[in-house]
């Protein structure tokens, strides 16, 4: 057991993209549902909810797979915003889509399960449309945002 915690794991651990990016993209995910369910008691709109959060962790994203996860040099940060937004566009309308299926038109689907609570339908439609993005945003980023690592 110790020779599987040594520090040349731990090492390797941390340095690992992959691994680098399923923290941050946690994080991320987190940020999102804690802000998208915060809305959503403030304003029960799953659209609403989830167009907020949204802008809010595409930011915290970007800034946190730029500096931590791809270590990008700091010259042409802005271009890769863009491009990662435009990325992370696509995959709001995804976002969108599934909220305004499975919570505003159609809560009972997810609702049958959870006794028709639509704060819960929210919560595990929230849950499930993260796990679909945070993989399709790790295809864009990983193929088409950042490959402008430091020397």
């Amino acid at each position: 057991m110790k020779k599987f915690f040594n520090q040349s794991f731990l090492t390797k651990t941390i340095q690992n993209e992959v691994i680098r990016y399923l923290f941050f993209g946690v994080l991320t995910t987190v940020f999102y549902m804690t802000v998208r369910i915060f809305i959503f008691t403030v304003y029960p709109s799953g659209i609403v909810s989830t167009s907020l959060a949204n802008i809010l962790a595409v930011i915290f994203a970007f800034v946190t797979n730029d500096f931590f996860v791809f270590d990008q040099e700091r010259k042409g940060w802005f271009s890769r915003f863009v491009k990662f937004s435009f990325a992370r566009l696509f995959t709001f309308f995804l976002d969108l889509f599934l909220a305004y299926i499975f919570v505003d038109t159609f809560p009972e689907i997810i609702g049958r399960f959870v006794h028709n609570n639509l704060d819960w339908v929210n919560t595990i439609e929230t849950f499930i449309s993260q796990i679909l993005i945070m993989v399709t945003n790790y295809l864009f980023s990983k193929l088409f945002i950042f490959k402008n690592k430091k020397a």
